[in-house]
């Protein structure tokens, strides 16, 4: 799969004269990035870049290291312009930095290159008048790349409404604006955050951050939107794509929104299921849901739920929330894990099941005599009462264990 550079668009050329203008009357190398940290527009150079800055303007973007140093700084909450420290293990400069904001909209970061940590006050003076101005032609051009951002949200929330007659005028005009191409297979992705402490807006850019590139690559159609700490990819793919594939999608987003923001939001993705035709786009989004529900409440799944691979799991997650609880788990199960031994008699329990049944497989992955292993399977069946040849007594103990999973995490479950 083929996906562009995680870049900002383009600065406009009235921005870029703005961001020339002051670089020429400085004498030093200015750029102004998006609040993510992506480079927007940049001057030429006087003598004073940085690896951090070359590196840069190859690639569109600081690497990931260099993005978490500025924004651990705190920089998208300055309340006024100030210096960040340079850091040699990162080839980055001091660079005096200045919020450029608009009736209350972070729109970016003024970044200035200064060696040595000094301004004079003319130049600090220039600085902020140009930052007005900037942050002025920035604001007009966030008016009408909102109004898009917006318009596709509100295609998209339809496009996966429970009300048919709502997704289906959607799913034409969507069709009908070509914005989807005429590939057939249908992929939803939604991504949750906690509530951390992240500011709302840069919690919204960085989301859109993470999933833009993704609207549109080689083998992938798809629109965004973006509502508060909850995002949904809906993509139009030439062909259904395996768990290998969603996995590397998946692993990219969770690795720029951990890059963009603070660990306490706690980012998951859930993968609905792969469908044939748009107009089953909300069941995949519905599947979807469970599958971040899963990413909550699973470690094991590491930030990323993928619906094809949850198995009878994707049953229970649907259970409502306050049903979800410890009265689910069955009777015999909490006898067993009440016993003398049993945290030793559960997990061979859970090894026999999980190898269906098979004592030679058993026995090899507890490294285990089958003796020893016919004796704890003995003990089990006689604390539980419960017949282990018993195909319905062995289902009744294998989603007792399954459910006992759901509930490690239920404190953070927020699906």
């Amino acid at each position: 799969m083929t996906v562009r550079p995680q870049r900002a668009r383009p600065g406009s050329p009235g921005l870029q004269a703005l961001v020339d203008e002051l670089a020429e009357t400085l004498g030093r190398s200015v750029a102004v990035d998006d609040p993510l940290v992506r480079m927007i527009c940049t001057s030429r150079h006087f003598g004073d870049e940085d690896p951090v800055r070359i590196g840069t303007l190859l690639q569109g973007r600081a690497d990931n290291a260099t993005v978490r140093y500025v924004l651990a700084q705190g920089v998208a909450q300055w309340p006024k312009p100030g210096f960040i420290e340079g850091r040699d293990d990162l080839g980055l400069l001091p660079r005096y930095v200045v919020p450029l904001r608009e009736r209350g909209y972070l729109l970016g970061l003024l970044m200035v290159v200064a060696p040595d940590k000094t301004l004079q006050e003319q130049e600090t003076e220039a600085i902020a008048r140009a930052a007005e101005a900037m942050a002025a032609q920035m604001y007009t051009e966030h008016l009408a790349a909102d109004t898009r951002k917006s318009d596709e949200r509100t295609l998209v929330l339809e496009l996966v409404d429970a009300n048919v007659a709502t997704r289906t005028a959607a799913r034409r005009r969507a069709m009908e604006s070509g914005l989807l191409g005429n590939a057939e297979h249908v992929l939803v992705t939604v991504v949750q955050l906690c509530r951390g402490t992240e500011p709302g807006r840069q919690a919204e850019a960085a989301l859109w951050g993470a999933l833009e590139g993704f609207r549109q690559t080689r083998t992938a159609h798809g629109l965004v939107a973006i509502d508060q700490e909850r995002a949904i990819l809906l993509q139009l793919r030439e062909r259904a794509p395996g768990p290998a594939e969603v996995a590397v999608q998946s692993a990219r987003v969770l690795d720029e929104l951990t890059t963009f923001l603070d660990p306490s939001t706690r980012p998951v993705i859930g993968v609905g299921g792969r469908h044939l035709d748009l107009r089953d786009a909300w069941r995949s989004y519905e599947q979807a849901l469970v599958a971040a529900r899963a990413a909550r409440r699973l470690p094991s799944l590491k930030g990323m739920g993928d619906w094809d691979l949850l198995g009878e799991l994707a049953v229970l997650l649907q259970l409502p929330e306050h049903a979800l609880d410890e009265s689910l788990v069955p009777k015999p199960l909490r006898t067993l894990s009440e016993a003398n031994g049993g945290d030793r008699l559960r997990a061979t329990l859970r090894s026999y099941l999980e190898h269906a049944g098979s004592i030679p497989r058993t026995a090899d992955a507890l490294k285990l005599h089958r003796t020893s292993l016919y004796y704890r399977l003995r003990q089990i069946q006689e604390i539980t009462g419960l017949d282990l040849d018993d195909g319905a007594h062995r289902l009744t103990l294998h989603l007792g264990l399954r459910i006992e999973e759901l509930l490690t995490r239920g404190e953070d479950a927020g699906a």
